[in-house]
């Protein structure tokens, strides 16, 4: 494999050719189409992959890797029994342990923007906890807390209902540190029955069933550029 100097310089002393006329630097080509040759010898060219863009309902138990050395059941157990055949890639991730909206791409430079953390793209999750908070604990899931020697960003916290020895809340965090909620539960010696992500920015997991996946729609992946 050539790298694009070694290509650039190639086709700088004449040694490429395009259907038989000799290339310029920077010329466009049409791989499925082109016949492009080095030294004489035809090059066999890879059309660019296409891009793929994913919402999966991730259940819990399950990895968010496309491998495991442990042989449990990844995100791309899921993916490939359902028939993508292309190797996309989680965007982030979720802990074994949680569940909801986990997005996979093999847009890279996609991937990167959501990921970075100058962006701040807000991530919205519901947690089931064992017991009836009160409200100076439930205004503690909103303070920022340190996790790795930095403090977070305050997160915004609200009850959906408190019932039958539980609570569960509405929380939306905008940078995602490693296991920002649960690490909050543990500082408060709190019992998580259920942790799941249910949005990330505009986009909702809507009724989408646990273990199951869709394309994202045109307007949605234009918001995920648009970072």
């Amino acid at each position: 494999m050539m790298s694009r100097r070694g290509a650039e310089e190639a086709v700088m002393r004449g040694r490429v050719f395009v259907n038989g006329t000799k290339a310029l630097t920077g010329q466009k080509i049409i791989p499925e189409i082109d016949e492009i040759t080095l030294d004489g010898i035809q090059v066999a060219l890879r059309p660019e992959s296409k891009k793929i863009y994913v919402m999966l309902n991730k259940p819990a138990g399950v990895v968010t890797t496309m491998s495991d050395e442990k042989n449990r059941k990844c995100v791309s157990d899921i993916l490939e029994q359902d028939g993508i055949k292309e190797r996309i890639y989680p965007v982030g991730r979720l802990d074994m342990y949680s569940e909801g909206l986990l997005l996979l791409t093999n847009d890279g430079e996609t991937a990167n923007k959501l990921m970075h953390p100058k962006n701040k793209i807000s991530k919205t999750y519901h947690l089931s906890i064992k017991g009836e908070l009160n409200q100076k604990l439930i205004r503690k899931f909103s303070e920022p807390i340190e996790i790795d020697g930095k403090k977070t960003s305050p997160a915004k916290t609200e009850v959906i209902e408190q019932k039958n020895g539980f609570t569960k809340l509405k929380i939306e965090i905008s940078e995602g540190k490693n296991r920002q909620i649960r690490r909050i539960c543990e500082n408060l010696e709190l019992v998580v029955l259920k942790l799941k992500r249910v949005g990330i920015g505009k986009l909702n997991l809507g009724n989408l069933n646990p273990g199951k996946w869709r394309y994202l729609s045109q307007n949605e992946i234009a918001y995920l550029k648009n970072f």
